[in-house]
C-alpha cells in the first residue's frame, strides 16, 4: 500500500520513507507535553506547586482527569489537515506515540470502552470521516479497549469552537449530545478527541454520560493548549 499510495507525514506532509509514520527529520518538532502537569486535565503549568491548572481551579469539571501528548501550538498545523484536509492517515502516527508515551496512563484509568467525540452527521458527510474516531480506533489496535460509537451521538451542529471564548464555548455545547435510553452499562470510559483546549466539550460529553449512568469519565487527545 505504501508503494502505491505512499503516506504524508503529518508534520510536514511530505511523502514519508517507506514503513514509516514520519519522516526521520520531523520526528523531534512535536513537543511533548512536559511536568509539571495539572492533576485534573494534563496541561502543562508553570508552577509545581500548584496542583490544578487556572481553568480547572476555577471551573467545574465532569470528567476525572486527562492526558494529551502534544503541545498544541507545536502541531496546530497537522492537526489542522488531519481534520480539514483529507489526512486520515495521521491517526495511525498519533496513536502510536500516545500508546508510546501514554499507554500506561491510559490502562492505569480501567475503562470499559474508549468513546470518540461524535461529529454531527452534516459535519461527518462534508468531511468524509471522524478524525476522533480514526484516532480511537487506532489506540485500540495498541492498548486493546474496545471502541463504542452506539452510545455517544452529536445531535446539534454547533459552530466552531475554536474562535469563541470560554463562556460562549459552554452555551455553543449545550444540548450538543444525545445518549439513546439504556445503551450505557459502563462504569468507566475515556473520551477521545484530537484537541483539548478550554475543556467545554469533554465537560458536556462526560456530564451527560454520567447523567446516562457512567461512574467515571476520562479523556485522552492528541494536544492540549499550556496554562495562561
Amino acid at each position: 500500500m505504501d508503494a502505491l499510495f505512499p503516506g504524508r507525514c503529518p508534520i510536514c506532509d511530505g511523502i514519508r520513507g517507506k514503513n514509516k509514520l514520519i519522516c526521520d527529520e520531523c520526528r523531534l518538532i512535536p513537543r511533548r507535553v512536559s511536568e509539571p502537569r495539572c492533576f485534573r486535565c494534563g496541561k502543562h503549568t508553570d508552577n509545581p506547586n500548584e496542583e490544578f491548572c487556572e481553568d480547572c481551579s476555577s471551573v467545574k469539571r465532569f470528567f476525572e482527569r486527562g492526558t494529551a501528548l502534544y503541545e498544541y501550538d507545536s502541531v496546530n498545523d497537522s492537526i489542522a489537515r488531519f481534520k480539514n484536509a483529507s489526512r486520515p492517515e495521521y491517526a495511525a502516527f498519533y496513536a502510536e506515540e500516545i500508546s508510546k508515551y501514554l499507554g500506561t496512563v491510559l490502562k492505569e484509568f480501567e475503562a470499559d470502552a474508549l468513546i470518540p467525540i461524535p461529529l454531527h452527521p452534516a459535519k461527518y458527510k462534508k468531511r468524509g470521516y471522524n478524525q476522533s474516531e480514526l484516532l480511537a480506533d487506532e489506540i485500540s489496535k495498541r492498548i486493546k479497549i474496545p471502541v463504542r460509537t452506539d452510545i455517544l451521538f452529536r445531535i446539534k451542529n454547533t459552530k466552531e469552537q475554536k474562535k469563541m471564548k470560554g463562556t460562549d464555548r459552554q452555551k455553543n455545547l449545550v444540548g450538543a449530545f444525545h445518549i439513546p435510553q439504556n445503551v450505557v452499562k459502563l462504569d468507566n470510559v475515556i473520551l477521545v478527541d484530537d484537541v483539548y483546549t478550554t475543556g467545554s466539550t469533554i465537560d458536556e460529553a462526560a456530564s451527560i454520560l454520567k447523567e446516562a449512568g457512567v461512574k467515571k469519565v476520562y479523556f485522552v487527545t492528541v494536544a492540549i493548549g499550556i496554562d495562561k
